[in-house]
């Protein structure tokens, strides 16, 4: 069977001759712009950020499209996380120059990918190639670190690579010179690998000055940084702070034990962390010191609680963080049995309109649960079952057993005669 093609070359040679292509096919800018977006995109980057990404950085405008696919091809066979790839990329586009990462792609396989990435991406910026890993490496196993811990470092401070022997050795020998072996000296690195980035003449030798002022021997600071080498971020005088918040707690005596539980300076470190946590939600410090002084709970409560508290103030409640320094009360509560029912009730009785006067952060939080039931709860049955213990469907359960008072019952004794009664007056008339 033959098949006929008709073609009509006289209106082909006319639609060839008056049609343009597209000026973004046109333009060999736009032209390159659009592929390397659609290299970005394919990869995973948001699209929202990418036009700001190469309009900021010529370097990748300049670069091929292909070469550029070829580099991310290298660094997603790591396998890292989008969210780290899109970090590093960002903050250090050069990172993707194709002939640098072949260098780098025959020492680079099978390793931790967060490592890798912050690695090249501090080479990247100083011009490094693999050997100046490759001596890192050694450099720091001869100091006696675990391989696991040469990992950790170098993904957690990638700037260890620049650092001079003597600059390393000169931090070594500090931890050694006052009592840690080299199995904590590991573990220390290992868990709290940013340390290297403090001093020792102006940082470590004054902080570990303080803990010996403040009463501390040297063996219990060494079971805390051992324990949580994090300790060691305090800045100078932080800790004398928060002692002295503490010494100035006016709380009931279980509270105070609880907080002192593991020692002064467990119980320290713990008002530090939890100022640290009010801070990143926007309070300074001296109104978090003021928070944490008014409801103490707050010291024994875990920080992840009191992030959740706050992300309810601030995301569901419409509150702003200030009022914690009003109502610190607010952290003492318990979430689920306070919090979150009486907030309930409120915001229903105000989609029903059954609120004269807004209710603040003050009358949810500071009313007995008595009061705020007689007031918000108890006039609308429908709010019963959202409140909870007071509900008329909730079962109470007794103290003692249904039939416990027959055991209080008073004994009775037999009725007295009119002879009993006439001897008693005679006796006392």
């Amino acid at each position: 069977m033959a098949i006929r093609v008709l073609t009509r070359p006289t209106s082909h040679r006319v639609i060839a001759s008056t049609c343009k292509p597209p000026p973004s096919l046109a333009n060999p800018k736009l032209r390159c712009f659009s592929s390397i977006h659609s290299v970005f995109h394919r990869y995973g980057f948001p699209i929202s950020q990418i036009p700001n990404l190469l309009s900021k950085n010529q370097f990748l405008l300049n670069s091929n499209a292909s070469d550029i696919e070829k580099s991310l091809k290298i660094l997603t066979s790591l396998k890292p996380s989008q969210e780290l790839l899109v970090s590093v990329v960002s903050s250090c586009p050069s990172v993707l120059e194709f002939e640098f990462l072949k260098d780098w792609e025959m020492g680079i396989s099978n390793v931790n990918s967060s490592m890798v990435l912050n690695v090249l991406e501090v080479s990247r910026k100083f011009s490094l190639g693999p050997e100046t890993l490759s001596r890192c490496i050694q450099r720091l196993k001869g100091l006696g670190f675990s391989d696991g811990t040469v990992t950790r470092v170098l993904g957690g401070f990638p700037m260890v690579i620049v650092m001079d022997e003597n600059g390393l050795g000169e931090r070594i020998q500090f931890w050694v010179g006052i009592g840690f072996d080299t199995k904590q000296i590991d573990r220390i690195f290992n868990l709290f690998p940013s340390i290297l980035v403090f001093g020792v003449g102006n940082k470590l030798k004054p902080l570990f000055k303080e803990f010996e002022e403040l009463g501390f021997t040297l063996d219990a600071t060494r079971r805390e940084v051992v324990r949580d080498p994090s300790v060691l971020r305090l800045e100078l005088g932080e800790l004398s702070r928060c002692l002295e918040l503490l010494g100035s707690l006016k709380c009931r005596v279980p509270i105070k034990e609880k907080i002192y539980s593991e020692g002064a300076f467990r119980a320290g470190i713990e008002v530090k962390r939890r100022v640290d946590c009010l801070c990143r939600y926007g309070l300074i410090r001296r109104d978090a010191f003021k928070v944490l002084w008014k409801e103490p709970r707050a010291i024994t409560y875990e920080i992840k609680d009191i992030e959740k508290k706050i992300e309810f103030l601030i995301h569901r409640m419409k509150f702003d963080v200030l009022w914690l320094v009003d109502v610190p009360e607010y952290l003492g509560v318990n979430f689920e049995k306070q919090i979150v029912p009486r907030y309930n009730v409120i915001e229903y009785l105000r989609s029903k309109g059954g609120l004269a006067n807004k209710v603040g952060l003050k009358g949810l939080i500071k009313l007995s649960r008595l009061i705020f039931h007689n007031l918000y709860v108890k006039p609308y049955p429908e709010c019963e079952i959202m409140f909870g213990r007071f509900a008329g469907d909730v079962e109470v359960n007794n103290k003692h057993p249904v039939g416990m008072w027959k055991l209080f019952k008073p004994k009775k004794y037999p009725e007295s005669s009119k002879e009993d009664l006439e001897n008693i007056k005679g006796l006392f008339g």
